[in-house]
């Protein structure tokens, strides 16, 4: 029986590995505890790279110098420049372009397409998209079927909301953009460059260069009479 059929590791079998991670260790990948670490034939590792436990590189994988690679990883098919770090996260037929970090818990869906010197963090997803340089999404984010452009900041609970029900449509945000918390950009969408989103706005039409796009209820404070707070006051009794 392979090792799949007791559990999710590679369809290698034992002498296989072994012969894999002997190959690596000696052109210089460091692997602390190679019995946890699953690195399939097909995969490249370049020297000065760790790869720490609960690692799985399946498919034609290309890994390049000096990353650190898990713990806890699942990169399938997928590509990770020079000195990335990539750690508790899920690629899948994804590119990581030097210097970037992904994760913890990020998932990084079919061309995906991060960096160079982005960041990508906690549960925050990608798919179909191109992340530019020194972009950063840091966590609580969907980002699908979008180009974002160099140094734009896309705050937590940010979703480019890309399918109509029918079709998908593309969100393009713009170098150094900022995207606030929890905002909904509703494809086909263009942010300019330097724009601002303000948090909680839903975003339907086109934002211009260095302009602020707010669209949420206008905030409503109204004095409560001491009747209602007596009142409350003695239903808590």
């Amino acid at each position: 029986m392979n090792e799949r059929g007791g559990g999710p590791h590679s369809d290698l079998d034992a002498a296989t590995r072994d012969r894999v991670r002997k190959s690596l260790l000696a052109k210089g990948v460091v692997i602390p505890d190679p019995d946890c670490v699953y690195v399939d034939e097909a995969a490249e590792v370049d020297a000065g790279t760790v790869l720490l436990s609960g690692t799985y590189l399946r498919g034609p994988c290309k890994i390049g110098s000096n990353c650190r690679i898990g713990p806890d990883c699942w990169i399938e098919d997928s590509t990770i420049e020079s000195g990335s770090t990539v750690w508790y996260s899920v690629l899948e037929s994804a590119r990581v372009r030097e210097g970037s970090t992904v994760g913890p818990f990020s998932h990084l869906r079919r061309d995906a397409d991060v960096g160079p010197e982005a960041r990508i963090g906690n549960f925050v997803e990608v798919k179909a998209a191109r992340i530019a340089r020194g972009a950063k999404a840091g966590h609580l984010a969907y980002v699908g079927d979008a180009e974002v452009g160099a140094e734009a900041n896309i705050g937590a609970g940010v979703v480019t909301c890309n399918f109509d029900g029918a079709e998908k449509h593309r969100t393009i945000i713009e170098d150094g953009a900022f995207i606030g918390t929890n905002a909904s950009l509703v494809a086909p969408v263009r942010i300019g460059k330097d724009a601002v989103v303000g948090a909680g706005s839903t975003i339907t039409d086109d934002v211009p260069p260095r302009s602020l796009a707010l669209g949420r209820a206008r905030q409503v404070v109204k004095r409560r009479s001491e009747k209602d707070v007596e009142s409350e006051e003695a239903q808590d009794v």
